[in-house]
């Protein structure tokens, strides 16, 4: 079964159960807000009216990320006192993400053609430790490798960009109905001074067309929304964005977005001698100014919270963090978490969709029951309280 079947036959399902197949099912999906829509209307008003920037959900930060060994952790202790607590922490898998309403997955990549680059990571040697088991294996063949540090902070959830798309479309088949999950993207590619360690490949434009072809090499076209599907006739993606807008819920349900989270040269390499970003699975991180803005990362909640709302009334999509370095989880400190949600971002990451026990309460969540509501800035008025995706737990 295709995935526009299965999307279909969810969304009929879901009208069904509600009694809304728009002609004699007593909804008006042209009404001014879910409540007008009629009793039992409100998810068939929200696919039908909000588009994939009318939302606001939660997601993680590096999401594929492992807790460093001890003994490598404790070395990094040593040698680099300050850099140590802010690479204390870690995530559960993909999957258990996804189940617990994360919409939101991060994951840095490595660029390695050939591949076994990073294969032997020096760290395990200085600690007297070994790799873990299948470690060595699965990172020499071809590809992109996802790692947050090599040598030092390597260890993944998955190894491999294959892996965790696979994980990721492997879990959205099987729920096709979760709105559109943004995966963002580092294109990481330092190394320690002096030659030192493991040495990253640059990203240039050759790296970049390797990364779009991996990425499409699983995903097929039905589960992505493109800059080319947002853009349409219009003459740039920003005036698409601006004066058309983003896809309706309806039929961006089940669906992928990629971001690269990067700034110049790479965006330039990505974009290369293009108009806009035609052909590309990724979305860049522009200026709003730039023919090609659409998405946009501000990741400083407490001090771009009016510039994060008026980025979002224009029409982009926004991506910011809700916490960083562990400083928050450390202290309880709720207060950018808080700015972050009603800043209007749509996607809004943590490092704590659960809490850290060693640290305290901390967490940012969306409340009980729901993975996904309408954003503060744009519709909260018109929802009525309406949930865009519930949660199945």
């Amino acid at each position: 079964m295709t995935s526009y079947i299965r999307r279909g036959l969810a969304l009929a399902a879901l009208l069904l159960a509600g009694g809304c197949l728009h002609q004699g099912g007593g909804c008006d999906l042209q009404a001014a807000d879910a409540t007008a829509a009629g009793q039992g209307c409100s998810r068939a008003w929200v696919d039908a009216n909000l588009h994939v920037n009318d939302i606001l959900t939660v997601g993680t930060h590096n999401s594929y990320k492992q807790a460093i060994s001890p003994k490598i952790f404790a070395l990094v202790q040593t040698m680099a006192p300050q850099i140590a607590p802010t690479l204390d922490y870690s995530h559960i898998p993909l999957e258990a993400q996804l189940n617990d309403g994360a919409r939101a997955i991060e994951i840095d990549v490595a660029y390695d053609p050939k591949g076994g680059l990073f294969a032997h990571p020096m760290g395990p040697g200085l600690a007297g430790e070994t790799v873990p088991a299948g470690y060595s294996a699965a990172m020499s063949k071809p590809g992109f490798k996802v790692l947050h540090f090599q040598d030092v902070d390597y260890r993944s959830n998955c190894l491999t960009l294959i892996e965790c798309l696979t994980i990721l479309k492997a879990w959205s088949h099987a729920h096709p109905d979760h709105v559109p999950i943004l995966v963002s993207m580092n294109a990481k590619d330092d190394s320690l001074p002096n030659g030192q360690g493991t040495q990253a490949l640059k990203f240039d434009a050759t790296a970049f067309d390797a990364l779009d072809e991996e990425v499409r090499s699983v995903m097929a076209p039905s589960d992505l929304i493109t800059p080319d599907d947002v853009q349409g006739s219009y003459p740039t993606l920003r005036d698409a964005v601006l004066r058309h807008g983003w896809p309706v819920l309806g039929s961006a349900r089940g669906k992928f977005i990629f971001a690269l989270d990067e700034s110049e040269p790479k965006i330039s390499y990505y974009r290369n001698e293009r108009r806009s970003l035609e052909g590309r699975v990724f979305f860049v991180n522009a200026p709003q100014t730039s023919p090609v803005a659409a998405y946009l990362t501000m990741n400083e909640a407490q001090t771009d919270s009016a510039a994060i709302a008026s980025a979002v009334k224009l029409g982009f999509l926004v991506r910011t963090r809700a916490d960083a370095d562990t400083l928050e989880a450390r202290k309880n400190d709720t207060r950018r978490r808080d700015k972050a949600l009603a800043s209007g971002a749509q996607y809004v990451s943590t490092d704590y969709m659960e809490p850290d026990p060693r640290f305290g309460p901390y967490q940012t969540r969306m409340p009980k029951g729901v993975v996904a509501t309408c954003n503060p800035v744009r519709v909260a008025g018109r929802c009525a309280g309406a949930t865009v995706e519930a949660s199945a737990q």
